[in-house]
C-alpha cells in the first residue's frame, strides 16, 4: 500500500501541516512543529510562513 502525504485532522493546531507531515514520517507532531519554527526563526520567518500556507493550499486533508 502506497502512503499518501494529507493534512491531519486529529493533530492540527492551525491547518494540520505539520501534523500530516508527522503522520507521513512517523514522528511526533510536536517534534515536526519545534523544528519548522526553528527553520521559519533562523531564515526570518518568511520562507516558513510561505511554505507552511503553500503546504496548506496543496496538501489534500485527511480523508474521514
Amino acid at each position: 500500500m502506497q502512503r499518501r502525504l494529507y493534512r491531519s485532522v486529529r493533530e492540527r493546531m492551525l491547518g494540520g501541516v505539520c501534523g500530516g507531515i508527522a503522520n507521513y514520517m512517523g514522528t511526533d507532531p510536536t517534534l515536526i512543529r519545534l523544528v519548522w519554527v526553528a527553520l521559519s526563526l533562523f531564515t526570518r520567518g518568511f520562507p516558513g510562513v510561505i511554505l507552511y500556507i503553500v503546504g496548506w493550499i496543496v496538501i489534500p486533508e485527511e480523508p474521514a
